[in-house]
């Protein structure tokens, strides 16, 4: 029977409800604030709130996209999921290098003990809050997924290390590998480079291409080599239109391509109604679902985007 690890534990896939694949819910105060504040989603109860809106609106579940030792606090994830009954897949893995200090762990981790680590947060337990030392603090609160981060440039020798090591987890574990992908990165690259490491393709997802790759071919090409899509730029002017965004889905739906794509806000502090923010976690639910509805897209697209989707991508 196919299931689906939350921080509370495992879940039967079909009971995982509305998903939004890709979030923010708690990022403690670290190094990234430093280079954006709105990377510090730090207040339990803020964040209770804004989770018990969402489930208010018909939310179900979120995917928190934010790996070990970058601020992401497993309790605290645990504790808000209970509090709200949302239900919550949690990530290990690694995040753009830009987020890291000189000094980090991840830097000198060699790919074994990266590997195993990541290893044992998807069976075991995550670790405890480890910005500023080796992961130490165990709980019995498991992540359900592996992220990592594709960055503009080069494919360095470290980040080879970070997607051979995540790699070599999503093998062994069968649990998804979900890849940020930023502007002037090259993810065909990437899909070519998973593949050689035997990546089960069906497991994989690639977000942000709504916003960082303008070339729907591309998508186009990710889909049919079965890595899924996760779109997320919905309510974010300075990158498009909500309009523009709904525009992107059509085109990748006329192609057959519906069975590929999940979505989310990628949600940030400044984003967060109950941190005072201008969007919400409800938005989707409230602004986004019924515009795509009134431009034609049926229910049931809309059901295997948000629901169908991400039960058969996330489980296990």
């Amino acid at each position: 029977m196919s299931c689906i690890t939350t921080v509370s534990g495992d879940i039967k896939a079909e009971n995982l409800g509305f998903c939004q694949s890709h979030e923010h819910l708690f990022i403690a105060k670290g190094h990234s604030f430093h280079i954006n504040p709105d990377i510090c989603i730090n207040d339990e109860e803020k964040s209770i709130q804004e989770a018990r809106l969402y489930k208010k609106a018909g939310g179900d579940a979120v995917v928190d996209a934010q790996p070990i030792g970058t601020g992401r606090d497993a309790a605290a994830l645990e504790r808000i999921s209970r509090e709200s009954g949302v239900h919550i897949i949690a990530s290990t893995g690694f995040h753009k290098l830009l987020f890291y200090p000189r000094e980090h762990w991840i830097f000198s981790c060699s790919e074994d003990m990266l590997s195993h680590i990541f290893i044992r947060e998807l069976t075991a337990g995550m670790y405890g809050l480890c910005d500023e030392h080796m992961p130490e603090q165990k709980t019995h609160f498991r992540a359900g997924q592996i992220k990592a981060a594709l960055d503009s440039g080069s494919f360095t020798d470290t980040y080879r290390k970070l997607f051979l090591a995540a790699a070599n987890a999503a093998n062994q574990t069968g649990r998804v590998l979900m890849v940020h992908i930023e502007a002037g990165s090259d993810p065909v690259a990437l899909a070519e480079f998973l593949g050689r490491e035997k990546v089960n393709s069906e497991k994989i997802v690639f977000c942000h291409l709504d916003r960082a790759i303008p070339d729907l071919g591309v998508h186009k090409e990710i889909c049919a080599r079965k890595i899924a899509l996760e779109y997320d730029t919905i309510a974010r002017p300075k990158y498009h239109s909500d309009q523009r965004e709904t525009e992107i889905l059509l085109d990748m739906l006329k192609d057959g391509c519906e069975n590929r794509i999940l979505m989310g806000l990628d949600t940030t502090r400044a984003r967060l109604k109950s941190y005072d923010g201008n969007i919400g976690l409800d938005y989707i639910l409230n602004q986004f679902v019924p515009a795509l509805m009134a431009a034609g897209v049926p229910q049931k697209v809309i059901n295997k985007i948000f629901t169908d989707n991400p039960a058969r991508i996330f489980s296990h």
